[in-house]
C-alpha cells in the first residue's frame, strides 16, 4: 500500500516513459529506512507493459564480493554477452567469475562498466529497458560504481535506472535525486486505516504521525501492534509505543519470540549473502535446526521465501538480528554458512564466512582470503580484493606477512581510485614493517596518494627516505624512488636534493635503464642544466621504444618529462601512446591524464580544436565515473581555450575552474592548473598592465615558457622594460640549452620587441627562420603579426601585408578572435580592403560538445563501435549524437564529415 506519494510516483513514472521515448533517464530514491523506497520502485514497474525489468538488491553481507551484485543483475541476459565485442566480452566475463583470472591480464574495471553498458544498450534496443537497485547503498562497490556509470549515460537510449538508497549514502552519485519526506496526516491515516482494516480517527493517526516521524514502515508496524481500540480511538494511546526504540525493535521482539531453533534459522539467512534456500537449510541442519525451525522462521514473517530464494523481509530485519546477535553465535553461523558452500564457485563466500567465523590468526583463512583477493583484482574489483588482503593481514601472525598484505590491500585500494584508503592501508603497513622491499613499496604507494591529494613537499621527503633506505637491498626501487623524487623537485620548485650519482648505478633491463635516464633529465631540469636534460630525455625516448614501460609510471612520467625540455614532438608522440595504450587496456583514469597532459602540446602547436575536444572527453569521463578531483584539468584547458579563441562563455568557465580549484588541494596538478587560471585571467585582462598583474604571478617554469610571448608582449606594452628582459633572457639560457627551434624563436622575438629600430628587424627574421623548424604555428603567427606591425609603424605598409595576412590566416584557422581582429585592423591601416562573410550567409547550427567529440571520431573513419569505446558510451549513444549532427549540419553520409570544419 501506498499513500500520500502521488509527486514522486509521477516521478518515476516520467523516467520510465522517457526509456520508453528513447532519451534515457536515471533517479535516485533517497530516504531514510522505512521511508517507502522499496515500495516506490515495485509500484513503478510492478505490472508494467512492454518494458523489460531487471532488478537487484544490495544484500550487506555481500559487500566483500566483487561484481557479486552485477551477477545477479545480469542473469537474464547472459545469452547476451557472446554478441560484445571480444575485449569487454572478456573483461565482463571476467568479473562475473566465468574465465580464470591466469587467462590474461587483470581485468580493467571501466572495461567492465562498458561491457554493461553496451549489454544493457543492446537489449533496450529490442525492449525498453529499466534497471531497478534497491538499497542501493548496500551493493559491493564494483557493482555499485557499474551501475553508477550506466546510469549517467542512458542519454539517448530506451533505458532507465531506477535506484534506492539510504540519506547520505551515495554521495557525488551524480543523478537526480528523489528525497521522500515524511508522510502528512492523510496519508498517514490512510496507511494505517488499509493497514489495519479499521476507521482509524484523524487525531490518531496525527499522533502517530508525530511519534514516528511519518516513517511508512513504521507506521505499518504499529498497524499490526497496537490493539484495535487503540486504533480505533475508543483507548489511549500506550505511553511507549512498541517503536520508541526504533522500526527494529518490533523486529527483535519478533525474533526473541522464536524457538532458539528458529532464530537460528534467521541469524543464518542475516549472516548469509547467496539467498539460497538449500545453503541455509544445509547450514540450519548443521546448528541442529531441522524443517520445522526453518518453517517456523519463515512463519513469524521474518522471512521471505521464493521458490530457492529466501531473504530477510525487510533489510531492518538483517542489522536488527545480526546486530543483537552474540559474537560466539555469529561465529558459528558464519561457519555453518562456510561449510555448506562447498562448490568451486562458492570458493570467495567460503573464504569470507571462515574470516567471519575466526576468533584469532588463522592462516588457512589467510590463504583462501588471498586467493579470494586475487580472483577479485583479476576481474577487476580491487575495492573487494583490497579488503580481502586487509582482512588476511588482521589474521596474520607474522609481522613482516601482516604489513605484505597491508601494502597489498592499500595497491588494491590505489588502482580502485580509493586514494585516502590507500594511504591509510600504507601508512599501517608503514608502522611495522621490517622488510625493506616491502616498506620501500609502502613508502613509494604513500608517496604517490600525497602527491596527487595532498602535500608535493611531504611526498618528496618520503621517497628521499625510500630511496636512501632501500638503496642497499634493491638498486631499482631506490632508483624508481630517486626518480619520483628527481620529478617533485623539477615541477614544483623544491630544492635539489637528488643525487643521480647515488641512484643510477648499473640498470640491467631497458625498464631500468629507461628509469635511470628520466632520473637523470629531471635532476638536470632541477638544476637548470637545459643542454644534458635533453640528452637524457632523447636517451629515454630511445630506450622507451623497446621498453615495456607501462601505464602507471614510466610511460606517463616519460611523456611529462619531454614537455619540460620542449621537445613537443617528442611529447606528443609519447601522449598519443600513453593514451591509445590507455584507451586500449580501458583504463579510464589514464585516458583523461593523458588527455589533460597532451593539451599543453595541443595549446602550444595551435591545436585548439583537438585541445577542447580532448578537454570535453575528459571532463565527461571524470564526471561519468564519479571522480571530481580528475575534473580541475580538463576544466582549466576548456577556461584557457574559450579565453583565447575570445568565446562568450569564457567568463563562466573561469568561474567553473575556481570552483574545482577550491574544493581542496589537487597535489602535483595544482601548480598547473594555477598556471593556467593565471593564464586564462591574463588573456580577459582589459589591458596591458592588468594582463601583466596576473602573467607576473606564473611561478611554474613550464607554464611561464608557454606564455613567454605574452609575457613579454604584455610587460613592453605596460612599460615594464626590466620584467621583459628578465623574461627574455630566461628564455634565451632554456634555448641555448636545450636548441628547440620554438625557444630560440621566442628569445629572438622577445629581443625584436626590445632591440632599438635600427636592431629589430634582424631579431624579427631570426624569429621566423627558428619557426620556420617549429610546430608552434600560433607563436609563428604571433612573430608574424609583431614583425607586421613593426614594419607598418615604419611606413613599409607593403612588406607588412605578407606577414599581417600570414598570421591573419593562422588566427582565423586556430579561431583565435582577438588576434585575428589585431591582425586585421593592422591590415586595415596598411590600406589592404578584407572581405567579410557575404551578408546573409547562413550560421551553421552549433554542435553540442558530445556532438562535436563523436562527429571527430567519426571524421577520422572509425566505426561506431570503436567510437562508443573511445567515449565510453554506448553504439547507440554515438549514433543517437550521429543523427544530430546530420541534422544540424544537413549531411547525409559519414563520409561527408571529413570534409567539414568541425573546430
Amino acid at each position: 500500500m501506498i499513500a500520500g506519494r502521488d509527486a514522486e510516483r509521477s516521478a518515476l513514472r516520467a523516467v520510465l516513459d522517457a526509456a520508453r521515448a528513447g532519451r534515457g533517464g536515471a533517479l535516485l530514491v533517497s530516504g531514510e529506512p522505512g521511508a517507502g523506497k522499496s515500495a516506490l520502485l515495485a509500484d513503478a514497474v510492478d505490472g508494467v507493459d512492454g518494458v523489460r525489468v531487471l532488478r537487484v538488491q544490495g544484500v550487506e553481507s555481500e559487500a566483500p564480493l566483487a561484481f557479486a551484485a552485477l551477477h545477479r543483475l545480469l542473469r537474464p541476459l547472459h545469452v547476451g554477452l557472446s554478441t560484445l565485442p571480444p575485449r569487454q566480452e572478456r573483461a565482463l566475463r571476467a568479473a562475473l567469475g566465468e574465465a580464470d583470472a591466469d587467462d590474461g591480464a587483470p581485468a580493467d574495471r571501466f572495461l567492465v562498466y562498458l561491457a554493461l553498458l553496451t549489454l544493457l544498450s543492446d537489449a533496450a534496443a529490442h525492449e525498453p529497458t529499466v534497471v531497478v537497485v534497491d538499497d542501493a547503498h548496500w551493493l559491493d562497490e564494483a557493482s555499485r560504481e557499474a551501475v553508477l556509470f550506466v546510469a549517467r549515460r542512458v542519454e539517448g537510449e530506451h533505458l532507465a535506472v531506477l535506484l534506492a538508497a539510504r540519506d547520505g549514502t551515495l554521495p557525488g552519485a551524480g543523478l537526480p535525486v528523489l528525497e521522500l519526506p515524511a508522510l502528512d496526516a492523510p496519508a498517514v491515516r490512510t496507511l494505517l486505516e488499509a493497514s489495519s482494516g479499521l476507521d482509524v480517527p484523524s487525531v490518531v493517526a496525527e499522533r502517530l504521525r508525530a511519534r514516528t516521524g511519518g516513517n511508512a514502515l513504521a507506521l505499518v508496524e504499529l498497524a499490526d501492534a497496537l490493539d484495535r481500540e487503540t486504533l480505533a480511538g475508543r483507548a489511549p494511546l500506550p505511553t511507549e509505543l512498541p517503536l520508541t526504540d526504533g522500526v527494529q525493535s518490533t523486529f527483535l521482539r519478533r525474533y526473541e519470540r522464536l524457538a532458539p531453533a528458529a532464530r537460528s534459522v534467521v541469524l543464518l539467512v542475516a549472516s548469509d549473502d547467496s539467498g539460497d534456500v538449500d545453503v541455509v537449510r544445509a547450514a540450519a541442519r548443521s546448528l541442529g535446526a531441522d524443517d520445522s525451525a526453518f518453517d517456523a522462521a519463515r512463519q513469524s514473517g521474518l522471512l521471505a521465501l521464493s521458490g530457492a530464494h529466501v531473504d530477510l523481509r525487510h533489510p531492518l530485519v538483517r542489522s536488527a538480528v545480526y546486530g543483537r546477535a552474540a559474537p560466539d553465535e555469529r561465529r558459528r553461523a558464519h561457519a555453518a554458512l562456510a561449510d555448506a558452500l562447498a562448490r568451486p564457485q562458492d570458493a570467495d563466500r567460503r573464504a569470507w564466512h571462515r574470516a567471519a567465523a575466526a576468533e584469532g590468526p588463522d592462516e588457512d583463512v589467510v590463504v583462501a582470503l588471498e586467493g579470494a583477493a586475487r580472483r577479485s583484482a583479476a576481474a577487476g574489483g580491487h575495492e573487494a580484493a583490497s579488503a580481502a588482503w586487509e582482512r588476511a593481514a588482521e589474521l596474520s601472525v607474522d609481522a613482516d606477512a601482516h604489513a605484505r598484505r597491508l601494502q597489498a590491500a592499500a595497491a588494491a585500494a590505489w588502482t580502485a581510485g580509493r586514494l585516502d584508503r590507500a594511504g591509510a592501508l600504507a601508512d599501517a603497513a608503514l608502522l611495522t614493517v621490517e622488510d625493506p622491499l616491502v616498506r620501500a613499496d609502502a613508502a613509494l604507494l604513500r608517496a604517490r596518494v600525497e602527491w596527487n591529494t595532498g602535500s608535493v613537499q611531504v611526498a618528496h621527503r618520503r621517497l628521499l627516505e625510500s630511496a636512501r633506505a632501500v638503496a642497499g637491498h634493491d638498486a631499482a626501487r631506490a632508483r624508481e624512488a630517486a626518480m619520483f623524487a628527481a620529478s617533485l623537485e623539477a615541477t614544483s620548485h623544491l630544492d635539489a636534493e637528488v643525487d643521480v650519482r647515488a641512484f643510477v648505478g648499473a640498470p640491467e633491463s631497458a625498464d631500468e635503464r629507461c628509469v635511470a635516464d628520466l632520473l637523470a633529465a629531471y635532476v638536470a631540469i632541477a638544476r637548470h642544466d637545459w643542454a644534458e636534460a635533453v640528452a637524457a630525455v632523447r636517451r629515454a625516448a630511445a630506450v622507451g621504444g623497446t621498453a615495456r614501460l607501462g601505464l602507471e609510471g614510466l610511460l606517463p612520467n616519460l611523456a611529462l618529462v619531454a614537455l619540460h625540455v620542449g621537445l613537443d614532438d617528442v611529447a606528443l608522440q609519447l601522449h598519443e601512446r600513453l593514451l591509445a595504450e590507455a584507451r586500449d587496456a580501458g583504463a579510464l583514469p589514464l585516458v583523461v591524464y593523458a588527455l589533460t597532459r597532451r593539451g599543453a602540446v595541443d595549446v602550444a602547436t595551435g591545436r585548439w580544436d583537438v585541445l577542447a575536444a580532448g578537454a570535453r572527453e575528459a571532463l565527461h569521463l571524470a564526471e561519468a565515473t564519479g571522480r571530481p578531483a580528475l575534473t580541475a584539468m580538463p576544466l582549466a584547458w576548456l577556461a584557457l581555450a574559450a579565453a583565447l579563441r575570445g568565446d562568450e562563455d569564457a567568463p563562466a568557465r573561469l568561474t567553473a575552474l575556481e570552483r574545482a580549484l577550491a574544493t581542496g588541494p589537487l597535489g602535483t596538478t595544482e601548480a598547473s592548473v594555477r598556471g593556467q587560471l593565471v593564464w586564462a585571467r591574463a588573456v580577459l585582462a582589459g589591458s596591458p598592465a592588468s594582463a601583466l598583474h596576473h602573467y607576473a604571478q606564473m611561478s611554474h617554469g613550464f607554464a611561464e615558457r608557454l606564455v613567454v610571448l605574452d609575457r613579454v608582449e604584455s610587460a613592453v606594452r605596460a612599460e615594464r622594460l626590466d620584467l621583459a628582459q628578465r623574461w627574455v633572457a630566461e628564455v634565451a639560457l632554456f634555448a641555448e640549452g636545450t636548441g628547440v627551434p620554438w625557444a630560440v624563436a621566442a628569445a629572438e622575438h622577445g629581443r625584436a620587441l626590445l632591440a632599438p629600430a635600427e636592431r629589430a628587424e634582424a631579431h624579427f627574421r631570426r624569429a621566423l627562420d627558428a619557426h620556420a623548424s617549429s610546430a608552434r604555428r600560433v607563436d609563428a603567427a604571433r612573430t608574424h603579426l609583431a614583425y607586421g606591425e613593426w614594419l607598418r609603424r615604419a611606413r613599409r605598409r607593403v612588406d607588412a601585408r605578407a606577414h599581417l595576412r600570414t598570421a591573419l590566416q593562422t588566427f582565423d584557422d586556430v579561431g583565435a578572435r582577438r588576434w585575428s581582429e589585431r591582425a586585421a585592423q593592422e591590415l586595415r591601416a596598411s590600406g589592404e580592403q578584407l572581405r567579410g562573410r557575404a551578408p546573409g550567409a547562413p550560421e551553421r547550427p552549433a554542435l553540442t560538445p558530445t556532438e562535436r567529440q563523436v562527429a571527430l571520431l567519426v571524421a577520422q573513419g572509425l566505426p561506431t563501435r570503436e567510437v562508443a569505446g573511445r567515449l565510453f558510451v554506448s553504439p547507440r549513444t554515438v549514433d543517437f549524437h550521429l543523427r544530430n549532427v546530420f541534422a544540424k549540419l544537413g549531411l547525409t553520409s559519414r563520409s561527408e564529415l571529413a570534409h567539414v570544419d568541425l573546430s
